[in-house]
């Protein structure tokens, strides 16, 4: 962070959202009543997948303006988009197979982001199931089709300097261990980004168990999915040596705190996964709310929850708010495949919700109190 030399301006580094399903914007408000049974993720799942269902190449992408035009008001300027919905809703592969993604990257573009466009390989309900009817058009018969079209893709956008384009086996529960293990391979050969919900729900880990004998992180492990490129979206219901495990990977994981709560997904072992040395990035996930302050702040919040302290996080250099916001900028940019934060982001000095913050701490109010409206002086284009 800096100031500008007259004091009026406080200049810092764009904002990267790592883990986006910009067609559940459309949900928002959609689930949030009491139903007849207890609700949890595998009950907001039905909702999600009728919308899903009724996408079209022309809605997906009107879908995703609206949540991409959010993200910008909101200080973002980098988002990786974890891509599922490829086929027509009978699953049946459109004549141009990424037709859908291409929209979405238009989505992005158009609105002045930054795209890693995560293409997401789905193949079966869970071990030994075969997709339901909601997952038909995401899931594919061949882990051949998912990597051509990610090679189509880095042909069509080769030259596109907003454009990145990455793996992202959809879970140990949507993939078998041969397409994980070969999709690992062909993203460290061509050097692409490898992003994966990892161990979100406490029944993903019990059917991993199930079927290889280990729990997610140590079956990625070793099948050498592990690397510096890889990125573990959530990671709620880690054990402690899982959270070494990437730590010497130096792999990230993708904290969603805004979503991870509406699912009422749990709360990480931040502090577990500090001190084994992963890296951090943040992600909207759902966009049930636009507020990447929340989600940046919840790298230490949740962990004061979670241990009943204030102040868990003690960097060795510098205050936790910078690195919590280096966490939400340029790791999250590095997470997408990109090199840099992507642009900086002006907040005016005087705004009202930093009154009476001296110089010092206008960090640490910005990162810890600041409302998302703090970052809407940026939203012009």
């Amino acid at each position: 962070m800096r100031l500008t030399e007259e004091g009026r301006t406080i200049v810092l580094p764009a904002l990267t959202t790592a883990h986006s399903h910009a067609f559940q914007r459309a949900m928002r408000g959609r689930a949030q009543r009491p139903s007849a049974t207890p609700g949890d993720f595998w009950s907001w799942r039905g909702t999600m997948y009728e919308i899903a269902n009724a996408l079209t190449p022309e809605s997906i992408e009107a879908i995703s303006r609206v949540a991409y035009r959010e993200l910008y008001r909101a200080g973002v300027r980098t988002v990786g988009e974890f891509h599922y919905v490829h086929h027509q809703p009978d699953g049946t592969p459109y004549e141009d197979r990424t037709i859908l993604a291409e929209a979405v990257i238009r989505a992005a573009k158009a609105e002045g982001l930054r795209i890693a466009l995560l293409r997401v390989a789905y193949h079966r309900a869970g071990p030994g199931r075969e997709p339901e009817p909601g997952q038909r058009r995401f899931c594919d018969a061949d882990v051949g089709d998912v990597m051509k079209d990610v090679d189509a893709l880095r042909v069509k956008y080769k030259y596109d300097k907003d454009v990145r384009i990455g793996v992202a086996p959809h879970s140990v529960r949507a993939c078998p261990a041969d397409w994980i293990r070969e999709l690992a391979r062909f993203s460290l050969d061509r050097a692409l980004p490898f992003h994966m919900h990892v161990a979100e729900q406490p029944r993903e880990i019990e059917e991993c168990l199930a079927e290889t004998g280990r729990r997610p992180i140590d079956f990625l492990a070793n099948i050498d999915a592990l690397s510096t490129r890889f990125v573990a979206v959530h990671a709620t219901h880690l054990m402690p040596h899982e959270a070494m495990i990437l730590g010497e990977a130096r792999a990230f994981v993708c904290l969603c705190a805004t979503t991870e709560a509406d699912l009422g997904d749990g709360l990480p072992d931040l502090a577990a996964l500090r001190e084994a040395g992963t890296r951090f990035c943040t992600g909207v996930d759902s966009h049930v709310i636009t507020d990447p302050l929340a989600d940046l702040r919840a790298l230490e919040t949740l962990g004061r929850l979670r241990t009943q302290t204030r102040v868990t996080f003690t960097p060795e250099d510098g205050t936790p708010a910078a690195e919590l916001w280096r966490a939400g900028s340029i790791e999250g940019a590095i997470a997408c495949g990109f090199e840099d934060d992507g642009g900086t982001l002006r907040i005016p000095r005087d705004h009202p919700s930093l009154a009476l913050v001296d110089d010092e701490h206008l960090l640490d109010a910005i990162v810890f109190g600041g409302p998302a409206a703090l970052l809407e002086a940026n939203s012009s284009r």
